[in-house]
């Protein structure tokens, strides 16, 4: 696809920008001092994103005495945690079938009521500490456009049922309903659960960061940590000496030493609208702001922003070779076509919307598409992530599984299927390269050929052995 002029004319990129229009809305504040020197501490979390943070939060609310230190290497928020789609999510990445590889019988429905109950848990944070963050719990959408979709989503409601009972959340919206709650071009129906809410994130991050360090916690920041051993964190020129050293490092766990495959940095991409005027959300209707999801396997995921904004992601190149993780250069020119072009044929009154931001940046996937909470009691070393992109809920729901396990808790989080089971390393190269842009191919080609031909086609199947969901 050939970005058209107009794509690449009516967005700019400014070098004094932060790396998300999400970080972009923030009130400048000055760098946290960095980490000068040796100190020492109880534990030592290796970055500043959601799970380093609420963490520290809960370690410091938990136990006051202990001393938390937070390592970062940028600012807090600059990886995933600030970029990603504001989507507080209250479900855990991974199929039922490598939940049940992990923990048994039981285990999906086990993680399934767990981050559920999340959800309420974070708005009681936001609450408590007065954090201004654009939250609206209005629940999720998962869109059909084609009858193929359609299908795949009554699949979708019947295995959810099968595996979860009555637990099971998501419904049925028809075609007349889904009108009454947004109009998307040649919408056929919709699965819809509750258990989700909108976040403007960079600003649920920076609150929860104050909110730390008003519970004592101490956070570092522009402190690149370049090795972990048992006892102690090193960065460059500094170190922290602790009992408990956890990364929280998400995809940039890649570039720590020993831990290149550990997990697989993908990348995504999003862009946001200009403020849409009200005669267009007279039209497209989303009063309830509810997370939208398209149906193809290549999909899109948009949010409703505060302050009138469509914000949408989901394309890019899906990995680079060697784990890289260095996304802070402008977002190509055909990527944002992509996702305009995909804007368009979700809602065609936005043929003319101007596009106000691009980004992108990278998030961690485990080999078997589960998220890790892992906690050496011999050595210390800690280990939580590989949310594979579903991590703004399950990012909370990890601290807090993890600082029962530093505290020596026996709980109910510490007894879930994500504790101490960590799946095995991903391939060498180049065979991570391959795979990957295999399944990213082979999930576009099953999208033409349904949309071609008006049928289900195995590539999608064929995909998804490559990825191992």
């Amino acid at each position: 696809m050939r970005p058209r002029a107009s794509d690449s004319l009516e967005w700019h990129v400014d070098p004094a920008m932060t790396p998300s229009f999400w970080l972009d809305q923030l009130e400048p504040q000055p760098r946290r001092p960095a980490l000068d020197g040796v100190r020492e501490a109880d534990v030592c979390i290796v970055g500043g994103g959601f799970t380093g943070l609420w963490l520290a939060y809960e370690l410091r609310r938990s136990d006051p005495a202990r001393e938390v230190v937070v390592l970062e290497a940028e600012r807090v928020g600059f990886g995933a945690s600030g970029r990603n789609g504001g989507w507080v999510q209250g479900e855990v990445s991974g199929s039922a079938k490598a939940w049940r590889r992990r923990g048994g019988p039981g285990a999906p429905l086990a993680m399934e009521r767990a981050m559920r109950e999340t959800l309420p848990n974070i708005s009681e944070a936001i609450e408590r500490e007065r954090i201004e963050c654009d939250w609206r719990h209005g629940g999720s959408l998962i869109v059909a456009q084609s009858q193929t979709q359609l299908a795949r989503l009554r699949d979708e409601l019947r295995h959810e049922r099968e595996v979860l009972g009555e637990a099971a959340s998501w419904q049925f919206v028809s075609e007349a309903d889904l009108r009454q709650r947004v109009v998307v071009r040649d919408g056929l129906g919709a699965l819809f659960t509750p258990h989700c809410a909108r976040v403007q994130p960079a600003r649920l991050v920076a609150g929860l960061a104050a909110a730390a360090q008003r519970a004592g916690a101490v956070i570092h920041e522009g402190t690149r940590v370049v090795g972990v051993e048992p006892g102690i964190a090193r960065a460059v020129g500094a170190s922290v000496r602790a009992r408990h050293v956890i990364l929280a490092t998400e995809a940039y766990t890649a570039n720590l030493p020993g831990r290149h495959r550990m997990v697989l940095p993908m990348n995504s991409s999003m862009i946001v609208t200009e403020p849409l005027p009200d005669p267009v959300w007279a039209e497209l209707g989303w009063s309830g702001a509810e997370t939208l999801l398209d149906g193809s396997y290549l999909y899109t995921y948009s949010q409703r922003t505060a302050d009138g904004r469509i914000a949408i992601g989901g394309r890019g190149v899906p990995y680079r070779f060697g784990s890289r993780t260095d996304r802070e250069g402008p977002v190509p020119a055909q990527t944002v076509a992509q996702l305009r072009d995909r804007l368009r044929s979700l809602f065609p009154q936005l043929a003319q919307a101007p596009v106000a931001r691009a980004w992108h940046g990278v998030l961690g996937v485990s080999r078997d598409w589960c998220p890790t909470v892992a906690l050496d009691a011999s050595t210390g070393l800690g280990f939580a992530g590989g949310y594979a992109g579903e991590g703004v809920a399950a990012a909370n729901l990890a601290a807090r599984t993890m600082a029962d396990l530093v505290l020596g808790r026996d709980t109910e989080l510490t007894r879930l299927p994500w504790v101490d089971t960590m799946p095995r390393n991903w391939e060498p190269e180049p065979l991570r390269f391959i795979g990957a842009h295999s399944v990213f191919r082979l999930y576009g080609a099953a999208d033409r050929r349904e949309e071609r031909t008006g049928h289900a086609t195995r590539l999608a199947s064929v995909a998804g052995l490559i990825a191992g969901r």
